[in-house]
């Protein structure tokens, strides 16, 4: 690690810890994490087994996990074509969840609630770099409002929590992840799988050019996976305050820069054509990660072009072993 703040051992060893959705990308790595650290007890509750969405399938899990800490991180997520076809099923399926499991969380005793919120939840005119203060000014970008709505009603309710009941829930704002085990399926993947599959795919068929959605002209800052599972562990450890607190690596790219960026590192040599038919998104999002970093000492540490390539090789790897080759869409 770069950085001389870490996570501390100490803490960790003996908590029983559940990380909801933590066989996913993100997941993955805070589950890591968290066994790197000594802690032997991480319950990751599996949707076959224990499905979230519904009280009954929570319940089951808090009997099975009893847990002195849950990390929240499971959501009903996809880009702006998959927000645009389910919006009523994000904004239902995403607050249920959250909404339930705090409550039983509370009523079990649990000591830290750990809020895994969303980028989307900012307005869609938010002054750049994006600040915690500017979360109520305004409202979210329509593609993804439901998703993000749902998700900042998870920030009111700990506060609210926190105000009657003196619950300890912390609520964090991670900006666009990226890296390896990323999703790669076409129909739900965000905007770096999508564009890696798209170049890697057209190289290997001979296609002489890739379509990308939207002018090329919004910009988006990314956050490299294993980082975010950093911040977050620290924030768990470290911060216990009503007010959210933003994660990123605290800059911009242009969707046309990164879409370059990716035609280099994957080696395809063909053209790149924009469909301006088809939406930007959110304009500009760029985080102010100052918080973070006063709060609980997380900085990013991964550079851009470093995680890039990891995820391509990774992408690369992946789709050569049978075993997960329908999981990445290829």
């Amino acid at each position: 690690m770069s950085h001389d703040v870490t996570v501390s051992n100490a803490y960790w060893r003996g908590k029983r810890v559940v990380v909801t959705g933590g066989a996913g990308f993100l997941g993955s790595f805070v589950v890591a994490r968290l066994k790197a650290m000594g802690c032997t007890e991480v319950f990751v509750p599996r949707k076959s087994e224990f499905d979230l969405r519904h009280e009954t399938g929570i319940a089951r899990m808090m009997d099975a996990s009893r847990p002195d800490v849950i990390i929240h991180l499971a959501a009903v997520v996809g880009g702006i074509g998959a927000n645009r076809e389910n919006p009523g099923l994000f904004f239902y399926e995403n607050l249920a969840m959250g909404v339930h499991l705090m409550e039983k969380a509370r009523l079990a005793g649990v000591a830290k609630f750990v809020s895994i919120g969303t980028i989307c939840s900012y307005p869609k005119f938010t002054p750049v770099p994006f600040h915690e203060d500017n979360l109520w000014d305004g409202y979210p970008e329509e593609t993804n409002a439901p998703y993000g709505l749902a998700k900042k009603m998870l920030l009111v309710q700990g506060q609210a929590y926190r105000q009657q009941y003196g619950f300890h829930a912390v609520h964090l704002l991670p900006v666009n992840l990226y890296g390896p085990g990323d999703n790669f399926n076409p129909d739900s993947s965000h905007v770096i799988p999508a564009l890696i599959k798209k170049c890697i795919d057209a190289e290997e068929a001979g296609d002489r050019h890739v379509t990308v959605w939207g002018t090329g002209n919004a910009t988006r800052e990314f956050l490299y996976a294993d980082d975010a599972a950093e911040g977050i562990l620290l924030a768990t450890e470290r911060y216990d305050s009503a007010e959210p607190v933003n994660l990123g690596a605290g800059f911009e790219i242009s969707i046309r820069d990164l879409t370059q960026l990716i035609v280099r590192l994957t080696g395809f040599s063909g053209t790149v054509e924009w469909d301006a038919s088809k939406p930007d998104g959110q304009p500009r999002r760029c985080l102010d990660t100052t918080r973070a970093e006063r709060a609980f000492g997380f900085k990013a540490s991964t550079d851009f072009e470093t995680g890039l390539r990891k995820t391509i090789e990774w992408y690369r790897a992946a789709r050569a072993a049978p075993s997960i080759h329908h999981q990445i869409g290829a």
